[in-house]
């Protein structure tokens, strides 16, 4: 695949197609309060929080509402090697289409989600905080910018969010930042393969600790406990990881109004240039409506974002809606990937539980510090690198399914050869942030279209130096443990061999300043009086951990804001 080109996939299921006789009424309400754009966690909890304060608000979700009795069978299509991965999701066609014209290709379809719950559909589930330093990168580092708010703004809002998606976890992690109070949901047992990592650790002087979780340890919520399907991340069929349906279909209780398969095509203002009138939408059936409402609330992710604003360029934004600054885009920063394995000369248990346990941020706050053990050292490191997210991989290695697809031999013959060669794998993951730089940005493809003629989004992406260092130190640590436990290293993913974590962050940045911001601190656009973004657009730095959790503090926080506003 060229670097220029995206994989449409056949378009059968992302076509707008609708039984007769089953179609919704999409036309538009009169004028609300609140008019959020997108489903994901971000709106979704939104606009629960502002309907349950009595306003008026109206969801509109580009993409349908999945029927959770097809979780089993869109299960089926993971592990089936007939199915893409980004069918699982009915993620194809010319609605999903992108480019990547920058100097890396990026995967957008892999694992984006356009449908009520968004990205929560099929993420693993991992919800952590930032630390403290992330949002003094500049401050402490010397590198890229502070955030123009701090942990302690988010503090409460952090322990919002963990009750709002019910987060498990055992509170353990000797480098968090503070809190007040323990996790909603008690923590998942550590793993099989965690212990004997855990093990290992300790004779090289690394400490573990648990994982927080957006998924069920036992029922909340009126969802299950897990029960080990394993098949998290792209789907749970049991309900029991939080998705943000369960917010739309609070707010809807609440009285908002939610509508389904209505892209959003651009927002109009008004005639000074200073508040949004109205979302221009369509729908399955080609006709284009206009939703009114006195404030707006973009949370469509950290790419759809940025392109619908520029979409929406007019004579007083030429460049695009919002984008007095020209930074609409920019700044678009992921996580990346580092990671390596092999096998034991003993049973790991491995693909037994679908998600993380145990991690390591002891390289989080300091990345360069040495460590020493009684089996093994991790020497210091002087090199200008970032925080490190260690992870223990306790769904390393092929599945018996994968095994017996891609061996040549069948029914007896197989048993010795699945027998010997499954259950020994083990790995490690890393996550490492890039730095915000400009040239890494989401623009409009001047040359191909949506099934809506609209332009699509062109991905500029490459990985800067820093990061690459970065990901040569969180190898290092990993072959460090591996060694002490005596594993035989099979694969490396590192700077050269990389991908991204799908974390879209940057693209709508936060500040104080119009004229290097698009957003304030609380997430109202410089431009417009009206118009809010809580998304992970507005990181100004993307730190290593994942992002869902501090895109759901700053929801809350926003809609508080809002809120006020009206």
């Amino acid at each position: 695949m060229s670097a220029s080109d995206a994989d449409e996939g056949n378009g059968d299921e992302a076509d707008g197609g609708e039984p007769d006789g089953d179609k919704p009424d999409r036309t538009p309400s009169e004028r609300v309060d609140v008019c959020v754009v997108g489903a994901g966690p971000a709106g979704g909890l939104v606009a629960h929080r502002l309907a349950d304060r009595g306003y008026d608000v109206v969801v509109l979700e580009a993409g349908p509402r999945f029927d959770s009795t097809d979780r089993l069978e869109r299960m089926e299509r993971t592990i089936r090697p007939i199915h893409n991965g980004d069918e699982v999701w009915d993620m194809s066609g010319p609605r999903d289409a992108f480019t990547t014209p920058g100097e890396r290709f990026y995967p957008l379809n892999v694992a984006r989600v356009k449908g009520v719950g968004g990205s929560t559909l099929h993420w693993q589930g991992m919800v952590m905080r930032l630390h403290e330093s992330d949002f003094e990168r500049r401050s402490r580092d010397g590198v890229a910018a502070d955030w123009p708010v701090d942990y302690d703004d988010l503090m409460p809002y952090y322990a919002e969010a963990e009750s709002a998606l019910g987060v498990a976890g055992a509170s353990d992690n000797p480098f968090a930042p503070p809190r007040d109070e323990p996790h909603p949901l008690p923590a998942f047992e550590p793993s099989y393969s965690d212990s004997l990592f855990a093990e290992a650790c300790e004779r090289v002087g690394v400490t573990t600790h648990s994982v927080p979780n957006a998924r069920n340890s036992e029922p909340y919520d009126d969802r299950s406990a897990c029960v080990g399907y394993g098949t998290c991340k792209p789907v749970c069929p049991s309900g029991a990881k939080y998705t943000a349906e369960s917010h739309v279909e609070k707010a809807e209780a609440a009285g908002a109004r939610v509508l389904d398969r209505v892209p959003v095509q651009r927002l109009e203002h008004d005639d000074a240039g200073e508040r949004v009138e109205a979302a221009v939408y369509a729908t399955p059936d080609g006709d284009e409506y206009r939703q009114e409402a006195r404030a707006f609330v973009l949370a469509c992710g950290g790419v759809e974002n940025p392109r619908l604003l520029l979409l929406s360029e007019s004579e007083q934004y030429p460049a695009g809606l919002a984008n007095s600054s020209g930074l609409v885009g920019r700044y678009f920063m992921d996580h990346l990937f580092a990671g390596m394995g092999g096998t034991l000369d003993r049973r790991t248990r491995q693909n037994h539980v679908g998600f993380i346990t145990t991690e390591s941020h002891q390289f989080y706050d300091d990345p360069g510090a040495g460590v020493e053990g009684i089996d093994g050292s991790i020497p210091p490191s002087d090199a200008d690198i970032g925080p490190i997210k260690l992870e223990f991989l306790n769904y390393a290695g092929p599945s018996p399914v994968e095994m017996a697809l891609g061996a040549d031999t069948w029914g007896d013959d197989l048993l010795p050869q699945l027998r010997e060669g499954y259950g020994n794998h083990v790995a490690m993951g890393a996550l490492v942030g890039q730095l915000p730089r400009a040239e890494n940005r989401i623009a409009l493809d001047p040359e191909r279209t949506d099934d809506h003629g609209n332009p699509i989004p062109a991905i500029h992406w490459r990985i800067d130096e820093r990061t690459k260092r970065t990901l040569r130190r969180a190898n290092e640590i990993q072959r460090t443990v591996l060694e002490a436990m005596g594993v035989d290293i099979e694969w490396t993913v590192g700077p050269d061999n990389t991908g991204p974590a799908y974390h879209h962050m940057g693209t709508t940045r936060m500040g104080t300043d119009p004229e290097s911001s698009v957003v304030d601190p609380l997430l109202r656009t410089h431009d417009l009086l009206n118009l809010w973004i809580p998304s992970s657009g507005a990181f100004v730095t993307s730190g290593a951990m994942n992002p869902t959790l501090t895109i759901a503090a700053l929801a809350l926080r926003t809609a508080d804001y809002i809120d006020e506003s009206l």
